[in-house]
């Protein structure tokens, strides 16, 4: 390790105050992205998020025949071409640690008459995969798998055709399983019915998110429970109209200006927060709620304010994983134990996200219980630390909530937070030391 890679994590000399935006959602942005892609005429999205995972995805697309351009800010979509009669010359496909490339891609890519491979970092080679690899085959997709079993790297060997029809997934380790089906269904060349047969479904609300976007392309999809109690998903074959709209700001992302509020008695608004979203990170305004800060709607913002109680809190997180790593951080500088449970898919994030904040959070000075599927934080006297990000975004920014109380507090490779928020570091440090206003007078 060289000092190189290490971020001193600034500490807060008073309450903050500062109005925060946010840029667009990942997870949405990559689904637009994705059924722009698979549409029958070209689309226009406002807003998109511009990361490295969001760069991964269009590079996917791109590959696989879509032309993705900016135009006045805004994204323009021309979709995939129909399948040529014969094979095309074989496509790679990198999907870095993209969750959402290497989970929702190879399905498009069936639509794709040639051989596309997929490989990606290291740490997408331990990612699961398997549940992608079955509904391919499912759905009459061969799939060569080159290393470990169920994990990348494949290749799928696309016809330019899904057959459709009912098919059966064990989607426990991740709601991308579902989503990834979901989103190419209406090309199919049948009605297709996805029945969930694992124990847990976690983040369901991403599903949610997933059936809202194709509703709004036109798509006619729906959830329902059957007889025995399962998930099931059925989305029709039919067009998938252009995309036109603009992306809604990363609720996720904002977890880590609103616990800056909450750690300093501070006081931060969240700018064009919407009034009804299937966005995860919605759930903050509960969390924070519950663990003391005050949280209001004022105009199109929602506010967070710090009061001087940080409690502790337990809570089942199955349905906003995602938030785990910032309310775990919170959690080391409570006033009180907490447990976090139902969250056990953590395990095959960019890293084992439990793991590493079992051991990061131990390291500074809490005590921590690494559960089945979730983790209890014990708050004790913290220190500065070198806080590995294991090469997560949301580890880095866990880092920075605590290092505003904590001196000394080390963050390696901050830069990993250009997964979601390309310029976290400025953010930071303008909501810590924001330009004084200009007097005109």
């Amino acid at each position: 390790m060289t000092s190189e890679v290490l971020w001193n994590a600034p500490l807060a000399d008073g309450p903050v105050d500062a109005l925060v935006r946010v840029p667009g959602s990942k997870s949405l942005t990559a689904r637009w992205m994705l059924l722009a892609a698979a549409a029958d005429e070209p689309s226009v999205l406002r807003g998109a998020l511009v990361s490295r995972d969001t760069r991964l995805m269009r590079d996917a697309l791109e590959r696989l025949g879509a032309v993705l351009e900016v135009q006045d800010g805004a994204l323009h979509v021309t979709p995939l071409p129909p399948a040529a009669e014969h094979p095309a010359e074989p496509v790679e496909i990198h999907t870095g640690l993209a969750g959402t490339v290497m989970r929702f891609v190879p399905m498009l890519a069936a639509l794709h008459h040639g051989d596309v491979r997929f490989t990606g970092d290291e740490g997408a080679l331990v990612r699961p995969m398997g549940a992608v690899i079955d509904a391919l085959q499912q759905l009459g997709v061969e799939v060569t798998e080159h290393g470990m079993p169920g994990h990348l790297p494949i290749t799928v060997h696309g016809t330019g055709r899904l057959q459709g029809g009912r098919i059966e997934i064990d989607a426990s380790d991740s709601s991308q399983f579902v989503s990834n089906v979901l989103l190419v269904g209406a090309r199919a060349a049948a009605d297709l019915e996805l029945v969930h047969v694992g124990e847990t479904l976690p983040s369901l609300p991403h599903i949610d998110m997933t059936l809202e976007t194709l509703r709004q392309a036109g798509v006619e999809a729906d959830h329902r429970l059957d007889d025995e109690g399962r998930h099931c998903w059925r989305v029709s074959r039919g067009p998938i109209r252009p995309v036109s709209g603009a992306v809604e700001p990363d609720l996720s992302n904002a977890g880590p200006f609103l616990a800056a509020a909450m750690v300093t008695e501070g006081t931060i608004a969240i700018d064009d927060w919407p009034e009804r979203t299937t966005q995860p990170g919605d759930a903050y305004r509960d969390l924070l709620a519950r663990m003391g800060g005050e949280v209001w709607r004022e105009d199109e913002a929602v506010c967070v304010r710090g009061t001087g109680v940080l409690r502790g809190i337990e809570a089942d997180l199955s349905a906003v994983g995602e938030l785990a790593p910032t309310i775990a951080a919170l959690c080391a500088l409570a006033d009180s134990p907490s447990r976090l449970t139902g969250i056990a898919h953590l395990r095959g994030h960019e890293t084992d996200r439990l793991k590493a904040l079992a051991t990061e959070l131990s390291k500074v000075g809490a005590r921590t219980v690494e559960l089945e599927d979730g983790i209890e934080v014990h708050p004790g006297p913290l220190h500065g630390a070198v806080f590995e990000t294991y090469a997560d975004h949301r580890m880095a920014t866990a880092g920075a909530i605590i290092g505003l109380r904590v001196p000394g507090l080390q963050v390696v490779d901050v830069g990993t937070t250009q997964k979601t928020l390309p310029d976290f570091v400025g953010m930071w440090l303008a909501m810590l030391h924001p330009e004084p206003a200009v007097n005109d007078a």
